[in-house]
């Protein structure tokens, strides 16, 4: 395996192989995709199965290479596009890769193109219901911090973005401020900067310790208080490997902090140092854009390689999940999805667990970083239709307002569950910074709320056997408290997919929204009262108060944009001037949430399902358990349940026998079904697999 510094070099070896290939060819005048290459093709794909009336599937990888008018207005919103080096014909390169998946007689296709956002990296293969359907699929590179799962490493299998650095105007490096966190760490060995699971994709300006600062923190609150600060010397740490054999002060090394008495697992350590050579990692929302349009629009490249979906792509629609899906959030809002010529890029876009928009078109961004403390992406509009915050004294504003200017907006549908409300600040986005009123939603979105679930959905098991007990995500974040949460996203989707596909395709209607609101009495205040959440033998007896991880409005200092989340940082770590209002979904007695889609395994329960978690040893220890959910199940039996003091009716009380929990669930999935939610397929998969199941077997 390649060390992190191994990594660093054979990356940077990528990115001058790259910048020398961008500069072997002189394109046309206009600035877009003016090259590809395919790397490999495979023909058929997936063991010659065929789909649908599509027949067989072939995959074909390559590599984008393109250019941006700094000046033109499509491309002048990207941070530092001016400073990028080097410059072609005034032009600024840069190389994405990208991984298609085609049926191999495209007459036969759907003509609907997928295009789905990696998330850190990782490459996108349609899946068999969209093979079914004879949909094209189109995974590309966006992300170009060179680190971890975008580490640009060829013959690549993940999906990147090769982008230039920037300079200052007279040559000389660019630096700025920079804030890494390392925690749940012990002994005497050296320890990367983690950025929620990738290393730090920024280097020091310089290795000497006197021109950074490290504190140490021996507890936080959610809410950013801070307690236990001290300040570790200068002569106590180093940017250095060490271990058993090299103790400290080590072997110099920007990528390693190496300490004098070794890391304290008791302790999170802060450091705050000046970085250089920040990527312009904007141009990724450019890349995204051009790639798709691309294999919309043109029929060869520049030197006559011909387009492999020429004239096929009827329709595309973006898809993203979680950090992709903020992706797609900030690419709407910077007016991404109109191309240089004009042209609406995507017709449909679906960005589903997704909260916030993501926080890269800033200089020295690092958008791996999730919702832990101090990381940003909450910062200005979260909403679809303009609308004001006079909170946080910003401009009324929202997401859809460039691409309403020109007319090139898509549909929207937004999928999100519970842990999108506990952890990842999906409040703000329904009711506002003032959490005191619903916003509407514009005509062209669709939301669908997927109650009770954790982030992603579960995997679905009509089983009494309880999950493990995850720990929370993130490096070394720590372990949870309660069993996973098992309910599904993945046949609401499912039936979404076909709805979103008619919507874009043929304009049919798709089921009418569905999420809580303030209006209908189904969001409160997170507190156990406000919600009416029941009191739960295990449970802490006030959970879930305090277990939100709410919005904090930053000072990140004046060089930053806080509407379109562009500019520069000048402040780390940033003030935390207030905290946001947040509300979450009531329950009902069983602790379920109420005002989203039916969902058979929520509607039958099995217990308690929770978006929430919490940590049960580590720095973290009592505090939310990252973004994981949680099930507390229901006793089996009457007489287990009063011996242990639970609210909750039993599996015995409620469903009686097998047949009972069978009959509960096929009449949820009838439910569902006839509401637009289910697929006929997926429920009688549904009710097979709780036929199957053990709950309240002999």
């Amino acid at each position: 395996m390649l060390s992190t510094l191994q990594l660093f070099r054979r990356s940077a070896l990528v990115v001058s192989t790259v910048a020398a290939a961008l500069l072997a060819w002189v394109p046309r005048t206009e600035a877009r995709v003016t090259k590809i290459v395919i790397d490999a093709r495979v023909s058929p794909a997936f063991d010659g199965q065929s789909f649908g009336k599509a027949g067989q599937y072939e995959t074909i990888a390559g590599r984008a290479f393109g250019e941006l008018d700094p000046n033109d207005p499509h491309n002048a919103i990207i941070q530092d596009i001016e400073l990028a080096t080097p410059l072609l014909n005034g032009k600024v390169g840069y190389m994405a890769t990208f991984f298609l998946v085609k049926p191999i007689d495209m007459s036969r296709s759907s003509h609907l193109m997928w295009q789905d956002v990696p998330n850190r990296g990782g490459r996108i293969t349609i899946s068999t219901f969209d093979r079914n359907n004879g949909d094209i699929g189109l995974s590309s590179g966006w992300q170009g911090d060179n680190v971890g799962g975008t580490a640009q490493i060829f013959p690549n299998t993940n999906d990147y973005v090769v982008v230039p650095m920037a300079r200052n105007p007279d040559g000389s490096p660019i630096t700025g401020p920079l804030l890494g966190r390392i925690y749940n760490r012990s002994g005497p060995d050296s320890q990367p900067i983690i950025v929620y699971t990738n290393p730090m994709p920024y280097k020091p300006a310089t290795l000497d310790t006197t021109q950074a600062l490290m504190v140490t923190h021996t507890s936080e609150t959610n809410q950013g208080v801070i307690t236990g600060v001290s300040e570790v010397p200068s002569t106590d740490w180093a940017w250095a490997t060490c271990d058993a054999t090299r103790p400290f002060p080590g072997t110099p090394n920007p990528t390693q902090i190496c300490m004098r008495n070794g890391f304290d697992p008791t302790l999170l350590y802060q450091i705050v140092f000046m970085g250089k050579d920040p990527y312009v990692l904007g141009i990724g929302f450019a890349a995204f854009r051009d790639v798709a349009s691309f294999f919309r629009y043109e029929a060869q490249d520049d030197f006559g390689t011909p387009n492999p979906v020429s004239t096929q792509i009827s329709w595309i629609i973006s898809r993203g999940s979680s950090q992709s899906g903020n992706f797609i959030r900030e690419f709407l809002h910077l007016g991404f999805n109109q191309d240089e010529a004009g042209r609406k890029v995507h017709d449909g876009s679906w960005p589903t667990i997704a909260g916030r928009r993501l926080f890269m078109n800033v200089r020295f961004a690092t958008p791996d970083q999730i919702l832990f403390l101090y990381n940003a992406g909450s910062e200005g509009p979260v909403w679809w239709r303009r609308y004001p915050d006079p909170v946080r004294d910003l401009p009324p504003a929202g997401i859809l307002d460039r691409c309403r200017a020109s007319h090139t907006c898509p549909k929207i549908v937004e999928t999100f569950g519970a842990t999108e409300f506990w952890f990842l600040h999906m409040s703000p986005d329904l009711v506002g910074t003032s959490a005191d009123a619903d916003i509407p939603l514009n005509a062209n979105v669709r939301r669908y709320y997927i109650p009770s679930t954790p982030h992603g959905g579960g995997p679905g098991d009509f089983s009494v056997t309880p999950l493990a007990v995850p720990s929370g995500p993130g490096t070394a974040f720590g372990p949870c408290t309660f069993a996973g949460n098992p309910v599904p996203h993945t046949q609401t989707r499912n039936a979404l997919t076909v709805g979103l596909r008619r919507w874009v395709m043929d304009g049919t209607p798709m089921v009418p929204s569905r999420y809580p609101t303030l209006a209908s009495g189904t969001l409160a205040a997170p507190t156990k009262a406000a919600m009416g959440f029941p009191t739960i033998p295990g449970v802490p007896p006030n959970a879930p108060d305090g277990l939100i991880n709410p919005v904090l409005d930053y000072d990140f200092g004046p060089r930053l944009n806080y509407t379109d989340l562009s500019g520069i940082i000048d402040i780390q770590p940033p003030v935390i001037k207030q905290e946001i209002p947040m509300v979450v979904p009531r329950v009902d007695a069983d602790g379920n949430e109420l005002g989203g889609v039916p969902v058979p395994l929520r509607d039958a329960p099995l217990g308690t399902y929770v978006g929430w978690n919490i940590t049960s040893a580590g720095f973290f220890t009592g505090r939310t358990c990252s973004y994981a959910a949680g099930m507390i199940p229901f006793a089996r039996t009457k007489a287990e349940r009063i011996a242990n003091n639970d609210p909750r009716l039993s599996l015995e009380e409620r469903y009686g026998t097998h047949e009972g929990y069978v009959a509960a669930v096929r009449a949820a999935a009838a439910n569902a079904l006839a509401q637009g939610f289910l697929l006929q397929a997926d429920a009688d998969a549904l009710v097979a697999q709780a036929e199957a199941g053990n709950v309240l077997n002999p």
